[in-house]
């Protein structure tokens, strides 16, 4: 049975996480298509487990919210009806939360941009944390009861309302957003710091996303036929994120700054979380018929 050793399986992970897509990693790499897209289906829920873990207990004071959009099947305008309503088909939002001091995402939902998501989201944040916090969110309004819900009065929130001017017109403006003029915070909760109130970072983050992530990249054919694959992509991509790639500003990974681990992590590392498996052995040739 062929078998990938390490550097090879590390090789098609830093692939993937660089926005690599998965053809060009099998050409690159010499792997075939389901070879990594097996490692994917593998190693994600593997690495989500780990973050699961990890981060308890985080000594995280301001933190970001935010949510991207992404698509799993089709394009919404294009899901069958047979599917339509059926989440994983169509339209899928990740919700994200990041640390403005250590740059550590601690969490993050994919569901629907819904209430129902955002208070699930909200919930698992307040589990991670060790002390009260100030969040800053955008203006989406189903933040302010999940925020409330999953923290009650033991927070410091404030929303921020951007401005935006008139949607630019004509064809060759079809992609560009309309510009921002502006910006409006909003205290929602507690005291929280006008000078932190911000949802910067965490907007960087998801621009990162979009970058290192094939399956988030705009106008492209390279998004996710599964949810599962698409949960588990993003999975291997935040774990690289936080422990083994180096964060520009604070000079080491989110997860050393935030003293969840004490080293940077090598994608080796990462790959090596996988159970290791027992070679199969083969059977018996089957005898050619007279």
């Amino acid at each position: 049975m062929n078998r990938m050793d390490t550097n090879r399986r590390a090789a098609i992970i830093a692939a993937l996480v660089e926005g690599v897509g998965i053809r060009s990693t099998c050409r690159m790499t010499g792997a075939s298509k389901g070879a990594v897209t097996n490692l994917i289906a593998s190693l994600g829920p593997v690495c989500a487990a780990y973050m699961d873990q990890a981060f308890r207990e985080l000594p995280c004071k301001y933190l970001e919210v935010d949510e991207i959009w992404a698509f799993c099947y089709s394009k919404q305008k294009n899901v069958p009806e047979k599917k339509q309503g059926t989440f994983g088909y169509g339209d899928v939002w990740t919700f994200t939360a990041i640390d403005a001091e250590t740059k550590l995402i601690p969490s993050y939902m994919v569901g629907p941009r819904d209430g129902g998501t955002a208070t699930e989201f909200m919930q698992d944040l307040a589990g991670r944390l060790s002390n009260r916090v100030q969040i800053t969110s955008d203006g989406l309004k189903v933040y302010v009861g999940a925020v409330l819900d999953a923290f009650g009065g033991d927070v410091d929130y404030a929303m921020l309302q951007k401005i935006y001017g008139p949607a630019p017109t004509g064809p060759e403006t079809r992609y560009s957003p309309a510009q921002c003029i502006g910006c409006k915070g909003e205290t929602i909760q507690g005291t929280p710091d006008p000078k932190r109130i911000s949802t910067s970072y965490v907007e960087r983050a998801n621009l990162s996303m979009r970058m290192g992530l094939r399956r988030y990249t705009r106008l492209t054919n390279g998004h996710s036929k599964k949810l599962e694959n698409h949960c588990a992509a993003l999975a291997i991509f935040f774990m690289h994120y936080n422990f083994a790639r180096i964060h520009s500003t604070i000079r080491c990974s989110p997860a050393m700054k935030a003293g969840v681990t004490s080293h940077l992590w090598s994608i080796a590392e990462i790959v090596n979380l996988l159970p290791a498996e027992a070679p199969k052995k083969r059977g018996p040739y089957k005898k050619r018929a007279a």
